[in-house]
């Protein structure tokens, strides 16, 4: 009899063992599983076209902070009824003076395609930083635009260019050192 207690707690052992092994290979699939859905989910959100998706690329790229006046003096909030329309606070360097654009404006003049085509494409002057336009995908530029397009009429243009050695007429932000080394 003793024998078979220990071939009992033998089987029993192996048994729980088994069980044990089981429900990691089911955790493991669960896991792989899940894992795969979270990737295509995250693929998934990155190919939708939205004013949603927009809004939140316009605002992780730092459109508002130059091209929405007063956004960060409101602690980052959008006021709606300025957002994206330029600004009239100049950015003064080397290259003059720029003025960030009222983007309602300018792709008021563009359809979705012209401005992917322009997103990838466009050189401005500083301290406009296209080469992260030139970094996006047609869909993050088409959300962009979408958004841009539901915010409302257009408005008035930014101040114009003033070439360096050219006083502006409104305030600015001197954005380069007052001595820049000679090379």
């Amino acid at each position: 009899m003793p024998e078979i207690k220990n071939l009992n707690r033998a089987e029993s052992r192996d048994a729980r063992l088994s069980r044990e092994a089981e429900g990691k290979r089911k955790m493991f699939r669960t896991g792989i599983v899940l894992g795969m859905v979270m990737a295509t989910s995250a693929a998934t959100a990155a190919d939708v076209v939205s004013i949603e998706e927009g809004l939140r690329i316009a605002t992780i790229g730092g459109c508002h902070d130059c091209h929405t006046e007063g956004f960060a003096e409101n602690g980052g909030q959008v006021d709606l009824a300025k957002a994206l329309m330029g600004s009239h606070v100049g950015f003064q360097g080397p290259w003059g003076t720029t003025y960030p654009a009222n983007l309602r404006l300018t792709l008021s003049k563009m359809s979705e395609d012209e401005f992917v085509r322009y997103g990838h494409e466009v050189k401005t002057r500083p301290p406009m930083p296209w080469f992260g336009l030139h970094a996006m995908t047609d869909n993050e530029l088409r959300s962009i635009y979408q958004y841009v397009k539901s915010l409302g009429a257009p408005g008035e243009p930014a101040p114009d260019y003033v070439k360096p050695g050219e006083a502006p007429k409104t305030p600015f932000i001197v954005f380069a050192p007052p001595q820049i080394p000679a090379n």
